[in-house]
């Protein structure tokens, strides 16, 4: 099972590449039937990721989230999941075109890691893991998506003005409410994932709360967002601040996820 998930790895991420590289020809040549294309091979990437991460789970004997390979790959199919779900949505091939570079990196991320299958530490021997992990992947790839909406609201009027851009492209308010719908889904599964992961430690280790580093910039990156929709609701904060908000939040995400790992270990360094 694991050579086929090697193997199903592979192919993933050359769909992956081959979706972005369509994504941007649809941006070059302007014609609709690339995007039809580019979000076929999307679909297909993320329908073979699937079966990659089911082959790997059964091959585990549990569900592989567990490492940074794990979840490294299990985050580039969220982000997949969402920007799919956003672009057939509202009809925005252009998101596609700037979110499958970003996910085309983070898989490549976990292509760099190591896939070893190894026995889980005692403390992750527990039925919260799924419940955790799964409610963390969707609340990255919705942030991702929010980052990729931030990025094309602040370059949207950067771009020199075309029917076909204004065709594929919303305008400045219909972008800040999808930016706003990603941010609160986002903010809704970080929410889950703290909470799962609180009731978790109390039973692993005797205590809700830590100040493990991931649990921290966790934190952080909660109130980020949280301050987000306060500032949006209570102060009417829209459009370019909201655009940086999402773009600096997604910054703290990766942070969260990579940066805390590599240069803050602590008792969530596994992951």
């Amino acid at each position: 099972m694991l050579q086929t998930e090697n193997t199903l790895f592979t192919i993933v991420m050359l769909l992956y590449f081959a979706a972005m590289l369509v994504y941007f020809t649809f941006i070059a040549v302007k014609k609709d039937g690339a995007a039809k294309v580019a979000v076929g091979l999307q679909i297909a990437g993320l329908a073979l990721h699937t079966a990659a991460l089911v082959c790997r789970g059964v091959a585990a004997g549990r569900l592989p989230l567990t490492n940074q390979y794990e979840f490294a790959t299990s985050f580039a199919w969220g982000l997949c999941l969402v920007s799919l779900i956003f672009v057939l949505r509202f009809k925005f091939p252009v998101l596609g075109a700037f979110a499958s570079p970003v996910t085309f990196l983070i898989i490549g991320y976990a292509a760099m890691q190591s896939k070893e299958v190894r026995e889980l530490m005692p403390s992750l021997r527990s039925n919260w893991l799924g419940f955790h992990v799964s409610t963390a992947i969707i609340a990255y790839g919705a942030f991702g998506v929010s980052f990729v909406l931030g990025v094309i609201f602040l370059l949207r009027d950067k771009m020199r003005a075309s029917g076909f851009l204004d065709q594929h492209i919303p305008n400045r308010e219909k972008l800040d409410v999808i930016g706003y719908r990603s941010v609160s889904l986002g903010l809704l599964f970080l929410s889950f994932t703290i909470i799962t992961g609180a009731i978790w430690a109390e039973r692993a280790w005797g205590s809700y709360w830590s100040w493990d580093p991931k649990e921290t910039w966790s934190l952080v990156t909660w109130i980020i967002y949280a301050a987000y929709l306060h500032l949006r609701i209570r102060r009417g904060w829209q459009g370019r601040a909201a655009a940086i908000f999402a773009v600096v939040g997604f910054v703290c995400v990766i942070f969260t996820y990579i940066g805390v790992n590599t240069f803050l270990p602590g008792i969530h360094s596994y992951a």
